[in-house]
């Protein structure tokens, strides 16, 4: 299959699904969308990747805690440290256990030497010789079953929030890094609203 036909049929797959999705101009791909699923004002950001070079499609999505939560995570973690870690500790596992990869951010250390959990991220590779429909939108599902299973504990056990994104000191880091270099390729900013909220460069999970 050419690389324009597989742009094509990932494309149709996803429009078939009603997930809208918006193409995005990256050099460093031969196809980039972002959309939301499940499709709807409640679903998720998500990013559908080809990167150039690569014989897989990178599914990822990035969740930022919200400030109401790590606020009392913060409180959690002063009261309790080894509670906290016990809980950080579990929602690895839960991770783990999900079968997807990922990454978590928790913020720079204080005095108890942890901060709250500020971000995370999930991911899944589809090689192109297993890419089909089926296993594209399976893979999502997957993603977005491990990330409800994280938000859902992370409710629980901290709160609903307030409804305003937290910080994420690892991207304020990268902006600054970043900053101070000659630019290879934009921040993609997206918004997820609620309690969960904004901000990945996918070339990070890839």
């Amino acid at each position: 299959m050419s690389s324009e036909d597989l742009v094509q049929n990932i494309q149709s797959w996803l429009e078939e699904e009603g997930l809208n999705p918006k193409a995005q101009e990256d050099e460093r791909t031969e196809g980039h969308w972002l959309l939301r699923y499940p499709p709807g004002p409640h679903g998720h950001m998500f990013a559908v990747v080809k990167p150039k070079g690569r014989d897989l499609v990178a599914v990822s999505s990035f969740t930022r805690v919200d400030l109401g939560q790590q606020q009392e995570m913060t409180l959690h973690i002063k009261e309790d440290i080894e509670s906290w870690l016990e809980w950080l500790h579990d929602m690895r596992l839960t991770l783990t256990g999900s079968g997807v990869d990922w990454a978590i951010h928790v913020g720079s250390a204080g005095d108890s030497g942890t901060g709250p959990l500020q971000a995370f991220n999930v991911s899944l590779p589809i090689w192109l010789d297993g890419l089909s429909k089926n296993e594209l939108m399976q893979s999502m599902r997957r993603l977005w079953l491990a990330k409800l299973a994280l938000i859902h504990d992370i409710k629980h056990h901290h709160g609903p929030g307030i409804g305003q994104p937290g910080p994420v000191d690892d991207l304020e880091k990268k902006r600054k890094k970043s900053s101070s270099k000659t630019p290879t390729g934009e921040q993609v900013e997206t918004d997820e609203s609620g309690s969960f909220g904004s901000g990945f460069d996918p070339s990070e999970w890839v």
